[in-house]
């Protein structure tokens, strides 16, 4: 399918067909990369396969703004480029776990958006399917939780805290300017 248009003209079985197709050459395409990754709002977590034995020293990890390296010293790296989206370098980190698993974690520069990939020309993830885990209002950052009540009183019909704010400012425009015909 081209677009959106062919989709959403399709029947529900046709739909369930052509994602489950989807899903499976997603699969296919992250399975042939050379590390594992998930995510969700607010961070990218990474895992790769080193050899066992293999100790923190034999190690080149590179974690900048907006690219990431890693490797084993005196090889070609496993994984080199530039990062489909900024992260904080302050709050990412790696560890080496039992000897045989290299794990990155990545802190997202905007924990508000879903990444396609990790790293830009790596085969990608439908992020329109991405179905994210229940959370609480009460554990979202301030600008996020702002954004979704914001969201929120939209879906109920109701105006946000801004629409009030406006109208409340016009009221009071209105009352001192009687002569004004509005």
């Amino acid at each position: 399918m081209s677009s959106s248009k062919d989709y959403d003209s399709m029947t529900s079985e046709e739909k369930e067909v052509f994602d489950k197709a989807a899903r499976e050459k997603e699969a296919q395409e992250q399975a042939l990369l050379p590390y594992r990754w998930t995510q969700n709002l607010g961070d990218v977590d990474i895992s790769i396969d080193v050899p066992k034995g293999t100790r923190a020293r034999d190690l080149v990890v590179e974690i900048k703004k907006k690219s990431l390296k890693a490797g084993l010293k005196g090889q070609t790296p496993i994984i080199d480029g530039l990062l489909s989206k900024e992260i904080k370098m302050d709050d990412s980190t790696w560890s080496l776990d039992d000897g045989k698993e290299l794990n990155i974690h990545l802190e997202k520069y905007r924990g508000t958006e879903w990444w396609k990939c990790v790293i830009e020309g790596h085969a990608e993830v439908d992020t329109s399917k991405i179905v994210p885990e229940n959370s609480k209002l009460s554990e979202l950052d301030g600008d996020t939780r702002g954004m979704v009540e914001k969201m929120m009183q939209k879906a109920k019909g109701l105006p946000s805290s801004d629409e009030i704010k406006k109208q409340e400012t016009f009221e009071r425009f209105k009352a001192m300017h009687p002569e004004l015909d509005f």
